[in-house]
């Protein structure tokens, strides 16, 4: 049973996209939190807090590491986040008397944190390819039909002679911008989250910085202070996943309306009907407005989980999980669904 359409059974075909969701799987979120404690040992140990034996009996431990689901959804309902009873697992499996310093100077926001970055990054990589294709598919359309004839409409109604290549630069360009505003938000989103328990790293003392900067070093993420209880980078990613599928949205609602009219686009592959065998829908183009629409609303969320409460929020973190995901998920799909729909575009204009 589910409650979203990005992974029901039937829906997800065309509201879902599997390559980004897997990065939101538990399987993804446990890899990466183990590879966080992996590389906390690793660090640690390079900079003296903790030993060299301990580093390699933790990094054992986890090579062969099998954790019970079944006490990490108990914890998680017990503690609020599954990282304590993780940990508690971790310890078990390290044994005497190396487990006293797993994990140390670490808290559960440092390892789901550092574990969302990097499943962002992977999400986004794919993300970026998608968003690749579709400018490459509208600058194809372009070469092929941007010469031709067609009627511009301002406020629904018909308006000024152009040409393709007028419209098709509105729905091409805002992409191209957005490929640009991806690269410049990088360097602010993919950073590691350390901080301990109220952001201070109170246990490592003057090491602290080393210490993070090795780990960052060892998860590929950039070295910057804790931001635990500052969550505009994941705004402003969730701002740019809205103004993809916003833009994508325009695309989607541009082709309905030509489809409408009938005589300046030619589709193929229309979705049919159940009662009506000589409808072709506009379903792609249906789906990308829709899309839009769900991620603007759900933008609202992301601006509301700003608001965390002195130096941690569980309110607004676990809002957070509930929202950003989908979004990243929403975004995939809809560029998925406008590179094929670019592709189902068989002539424009006149």
């Amino acid at each position: 049973m589910t409650v979203s359409p990005f992974d029901h059974p039937l829906l997800s075909g065309l509201l879902g996209d599997e390559e980004a969701a897997r990065h939101f799987s538990v399987e993804a979120d446990i890899d990466a939190m183990l590879g966080f404690e992996r590389a906390l040992a690793e660090a640690e140990a390079e900079c003296g807090v903790i030993s060299e034996d301990a580093a390699t009996a933790i990094g054992s431990a986890l090579a062969s590491f099998r954790l019970d689901t079944a006490k990490l959804r108990a914890g998680v309902a017990r503690d609020g986040v599954v990282v304590p009873e993780l940990v508690r697992q971790i310890q078990a499996a390290v044994g005497e008397p190396h487990n006293a310093v797993v994990h140390f100077g670490a808290t559960s926001q440092d390892v789901i944190d550092s574990s969302l970055v990097l499943r962002l990054r992977g999400a986004v990589d794919h993300i970026g390819l998608l968003l690749s294709e579709n400018i490459v598919r509208l600058a194809n359309l372009e070469q092929e039909f941007g010469g031709r004839a067609l009627m511009a409409t301002t406020r629904m109604q018909p308006a000024i002679p152009m040409t393709v290549q007028d419209r098709i630069v509105s729905w091409r360009a805002p992409l191209e911008r957005h490929q640009q505003r991806l690269k410049e938000q990088s360097s602010r989103l993919f950073v590691v989250q350390f901080g301990g328990a109220a952001g201070t790293l109170e246990k490592l003392g003057d090491k602290a910085p080393a210490v993070r900067a090795a780990l960052a070093a060892k998860l590929g993420l950039g070295d910057a202070p804790q931001w635990q209880s500052q969550r505009d980078a994941l705004a402003e990613f969730a701002g740019w996943l809205s103004l993809t599928t916003g833009s994508l949205g325009k695309f989607g609602q541009d082709i309905a309306l030509m489809a409408q009219a009938g005589k300046d686009i030619k589709l193929s592959g229309g979705g049919g009907s159940s009662t009506m065998p000589h409808k072709q829908n506009p379903v792609k183009a249906e789906a990308l407005t829709g899309l839009a629409r769900f991620n603007a609303t759900q933008l609202a969320g992301m601006h509301q989980a700003l608001v965390h409460e002195q130096e941690r929020s569980g309110a607004a973190w676990t809002l957070e999980w509930l929202v950003l995901p989908q979004m990243v998920v929403a975004t995939a799909a809809a560029l998925r669904q406008a590179a094929e729909l670019a592709g189902q575009i068989e002539s424009l204009g006149h």
